[in-house]
């Protein structure tokens, strides 16, 4: 059984990583929390020991739930417990565990006749997705794509792009995307 030390030793590499998997700096990270970026640095290399109110604003800045910042590593059990998170429109649900790298998730698009207007983004990386279930429409460039379920589609997303449900129903996907896709995606608009 995890230590109460053990577990306060575990949060420092944890908020690292939570941070560095947006691709936000100490200084960006200090804007966010209203901390400053000394005690940031302090509470990631262990040098200062966390208190409820650092956690708090930490743990809305990566959207995270504060038990996933304190709870010590799972150990013997690979089930992976999921804790769907809501995103301009979308439920995310994330489907690995560990920070940094190529990562899993569910993500479940609303019905198109409820979606606001399709604004096509850009950003470094490539994203993968599988459709489960209902229709998806894939803008890419200067294509207009319908995909039903059993399909899948690959792209460099320096392409302008944009996903949607392209039916009635919610549309649901597997995919696939590194810290870039990841930040792009599911970090909190501005």
């Amino acid at each position: 059984m995890a230590t109460q030390e053990d577990v306060l030793a575990g949060v420092g590499p944890r908020l690292r990583a939570l941070r560095r998997s947006r691709g936000v700096t100490l200084a960006g990270l200090a804007a966010e929390t209203g901390l400053t970026a000394s005690t940031l640095s302090r509470l990631e290399t262990g040098k200062l020991r966390p208190t409820l109110e650092q956690l708090l604003p930490l743990a809305r800045a990566h959207a995270v739930p504060l038990d996933d910042l304190v709870q010590a590593p799972l150990t013997g059990d690979p089930r992976i417990h999921l804790r769907p998170v809501r995103r301009f429109g979308l439920t995310v649900i994330p489907l690995t565990r560990r920070p940094g790298g190529i990562q899993a998730y569910k993500v479940i698009y609303p019905p198109a006749n409820r979606e606001r207007s399709i604004k096509l983004q850009t950003h470094d990386g490539y994203e993968w997705f599988y459709v489960l279930n209902g229709q998806v429409r894939l803008i890419l460039g200067d294509q207009d794509l319908l995909l039903e379920a059993g399909e899948a589609a690959e792209f460099d997303t320096r392409l302008p792009h944009a996903i949607s449900s392209a039916g009635n129903q919610p549309a649901e996907l597997l995919t696939l995307f590194g810290a870039q896709g990841e930040r792009a995606h599911l970090a909190p608009r501005r």
